[in-house]
């Protein structure tokens, strides 16, 4: 059954919960402002229910969404007119926006969505719904009316990128057409009813200029990142989750020359790259029955035929990262990738333990010299207890001495304090040690100020 049936059905058989689920912005005392709330919505409930009576809303959903959203907008002034309802211009606008919502948007989330300092929505059950501002978790009056209602919205983002979620495959993994990473999980794993989680990906392509302005780094560094990725040394970036390393990515990738060719890899398609020669790739995950199944790996594998002078991995988390340290030291210099860690030291564990998912044997030794031998540059970004994002460090790996890879941290973010507001203090400091591939970047014509390695902390 479609899903505007569905709906259809819901508001002609119950349409008393669904009158509740529209008054989510009411407050528990009844007060004259909830009574013109409740008339507002006692009108909004009627014409919701004449609205499926005008039009035939299972084609609603074949039409192009400006097409469908002009239908509606006219099929609800038509009705106001007919029934001769005195509205001012901005209760009507209010009126058909959220009815708008209702029938081809997501709903209660939809205003949300539309509000570009929201990181990220998380829906716990139908009645709790907290938004991430600035780094900090709110709590936000939106509500659903019920499981089922929340279940047609899930319903309606999965299906627009041709994915399902029911009883048989309760937990989903998509992405919304601005590139938001959505994952919902449904009862029976999820004991309170739905979740859904909201990776919101800003309308805002953020800049380097942006990341100073934000405080997130400063020029002198920003200088020293515009060196190496033009120099094509091998870079990695970790943190943790929602620490700004897809932003941090993107970022970097605008110093990679224009006349390079770059192959992209990633889960779910974050990465706007802005240069002109750019392959996207984006794995597939198995189909109901566990077929057709396309990995990180198998793309990787297939990226070292599309002849590329430079490979992004989104992510690495499996076995593709032997194939990509293998690309890096083999003649795809410049590449960069993602990977979870807390510190630069944590990421060379992580990259030890992804290689041994890869089913290849080969001892530990060897597998650290691959690692050494492939990486020039990490970059440590993290999100602060005050909700800012910074790059806490940036070290750099110089080679092996014995079984352990030598690693030495170039600049850093020195924390002095909290401030008033309960913002970090700090300052971002050289370490003092040059960098060892200094004469590498002067050999491919860039030569770097020796002040920047300068260590200036008082």
């Amino acid at each position: 059954m479609k899903l505007l049936e569905r709906i259809s059905q819901q508001n002609t058989t119950a349409p008393v919960p669904f009158q509740r689920s529209l008054m989510s912005n009411g407050t528990p005392k009844r007060t004259v402002k909830d009574s013109q709330a409740e008339g507002f919505q006692q009108l909004k409930l009627a014409v919701h229910n004449r609205l499926f009576e005008m039009l035939d809303v299972t084609r609603l959903e074949s039409l192009e969404p400006v097409l469908a959203a002009q239908k509606v907008t006219e099929a609800i002034s038509a009705i106001l007119d007919d029934e001769g309802r005195l509205l001012t211009d901005t209760d009507k606008t209010h009126l058909i926006e959220e009815i708008k919502n209702e029938l081809l948007g997501l709903g209660p989330l939809e205003p949300l969505l539309w509000d570009d300092e929201i990181t990220d929505i998380l829906v716990n059950g139908h009645n709790q719904v907290y938004v991430e501002k600035r780094g900090k978790l709110h709590a936000t009056e939106v509500k659903f009316q019920d499981d089922q209602h929340l279940m047609l919205i899930i319903d309606r983002i999965v299906s627009q990128v041709g994915r399902r979620v029911d009883e048989a495959s309760p937990m989903v993994d998509a992405r919304l057409p601005d590139g938001s990473r959505i994952n919902a999980i449904i009862p029976p794993l999820a004991l309170d009813g739905p979740a859904l989680s909201i990776r919101r990906f800003g309308r805002k392509r953020y800049n380097v200029d942006d990341l100073v302005e934000k405080k997130t780094v400063v020029p002198e560094i920003v200088e020293f990142l515009r060196t190496i990725v033009r120099a094509r040394l091998n870079i990695l970036i970790c943190g943790g989750t929602g620490s700004g390393k897809t932003t941090m990515l993107n970022c970097m990738s605008l110093f990679v020359p224009a006349d390079e060719r770059i192959v992209t890899i990633e889960d779910s398609a974050e990465l706007m790259l802005q240069q002109p020669h750019v392959v996207r790739l984006e794995t597939r995950p198995a189909n109901v029955e566990g077929k057709g199944e396309v990995s990180q790996r198998d793309l990787v594998k297939n990226t070292l035929r599309m002849r590329p002078d430079r490979i992004i991995v989104g992510e690495v988390r499996g076995g593709e990262v032997f194939d990509m340290l293998q690309a890096m030291s083999t003649g795809h210099d410049g590449s960069i990738a993602t990977i979870h860690a807390n510190t630069p030291r944590d990421s060379l564990g992580r990259l030890e333990m992804m290689m041994l998912l890869s089913g290849v044997q080969i001892p530990q030794r060897a597998m650290r010299q691959q690692i050494a031998s492939a990486l020039n540059i990490i970059v440590h970004v993290a999100r602060l207890s005050d909700g800012s994002r910074k790059i806490l460090r940036i070290s750099e790996i110089s080679g092996m001495e014995g079984e352990m890879v030598m690693m030495q941290d170039l600049f850093e973010f020195k924390r002095t304090g909290i401030g008033v507001g309960g913002e970090v203090l700090g300052q971002f400091v050289a370490t003092g040690i040059r960098s060892a591939y200094s004469q590498r970047l002067e050999a491919a014509g860039y030569k770097l100020d020796g002040k920047i390695f300068r260590n200036t902390a008082g």
